[in-house]
């Protein structure tokens, strides 16, 4: 199995978006909770999307 790089980013790019989150919850600030979590769902979105593609 081949080490697929730009697979391996978004996956960090989504857990940085969910810890984003939790420094949100930790600042009491609303509007960055918001976003990074919107942020998170829009990338774990992309990547189930990738996958999807790369079966058929």
């Amino acid at each position: 199995m081949k080490f697929q790089f730009s697979k391996f980013l978004l996956a960090i790019c989504v857990i940085l978006a969910f810890s984003a989150a939790g420094v949100g919850i930790a600042l009491r600030n609303i509007w960055f909770i918001l976003v990074a979590f919107l942020i998170g769902f829009a990338l774990m979105g992309f990547g189930i999307s990738l996958k999807k593609k790369e079966s058929k």
